[in-house]
């Protein structure tokens, strides 16, 4: 035990339960508090944003946002208070998204509000994934990221494949349609055109009107059928890898790690034997 654990009061120690821990009944009721108030926030700078809604009740949205904004100023400076390496958790990611959830207002006040600090109060909504205590899934997570990681070269080659692809398609475009009349007034307009054809979402903002050019719009919406499921089944090839690997290796029994080889008889982290 160092001498920072030793020199804590017990009212930090009791602090630190309720607001980082979520294992007491002060605890999840804080986590409740604290996700009703996130949720109202976010409501709060969503309707804002609507003009109609901000004409009419604009200053009772201004209100609740300063009394969200002085709970969570509050909030923040007993999660320094408590921490147990306050320094650390400043810096870390939910520290700096507790920062972020009450500088906007306060900038407010020497920056007139725009857009910008609204965006950044939406950032609010991540403080939802500590009351959630996603942290669980961290497992999943990893997971996830080993296939993304595994799979990187295959994905490279399928998007520098697709980036050629509409290149080529974009261009050909422009020369069947080229013309300010057709939209098609230059390559990058052809390539950005391929693009949204290629990937289906097709915004209709720009359309071929000859028949060559509406063959070829046919074709590459169809080539775009085809080809839009190669990532998705590329990464789940190596999730399910991954999966199978996780499940063989063995679990030990001591500090329950499981990244071990299916071979290992002792425990990587310590040293235990495996079963």
């Amino acid at each position: 035990m160092n001498n920072e654990t030793i020199n804590r009061s017990p009212r930090r120690e009791r602090l630190y339960r309720i607001i980082f821990e979520a294992d007491t009944r002060a605890g999840k009721l804080f986590d409740v508090a604290l996700f009703l108030f996130i949720m109202l926030s976010v409501t709060a700078t969503i309707l804002n944003s609507v003009e109609s809604i901000q004409i009419r009740y604009g200053n009772w949205l201004t209100a609740c946002n300063w009394l969200i904004t002085l709970l969570f100023t509050i909030e923040y400076g007993l999660r320094l208070y408590c921490s147990k390496k306050t320094f650390r958790y400043a810096r870390s990611f939910f520290g700096v998204v507790d920062l972020l959830a009450v500088l906007p207002t306060y900038l407010s006040l020497v920056i007139p509000s725009t857009r910008f600090l609204d965006v950044i109060r939406i950032l609010r909504m991540l403080r939802i994934f500590r009351v959630m205590k996603m942290v669980q899934y961290v497992d999943d997570g990893d997971l996830l990221l080993n296939a993304l990681v595994s799979s990187r070269r295959k994905i490279g080659i399928f998007l520098f494949t697709v980036l050629t692809l509409v290149v080529i398609l974009g261009s050909l475009m422009y020369v069947i349609e080229g013309g300010e009349d057709s939209g098609f007034s230059s390559i990058p307009v052809g390539i950005y055109w391929a693009i949204v054809t290629l990937t289906t979402v097709g915004y209709g903002d720009i359309s071929p009107q000859t028949g060559l050019g509406q063959a070829l719009a046919a074709l590459i919406m169809i080539i775009g059928y085809s080809i839009i499921a190669v990532p998705t089944g590329i990464i789940s090839a190596e999730v399910g890898r991954s999966s199978v690997q996780k499940k063989k290796s063995k679990t030990c029994p001591t500090c329950q790690a499981t990244d071990h080889d299916s071979d290992a008889e002792h425990c990587k982290h310590c040293g235990a034997k495996l079963g």
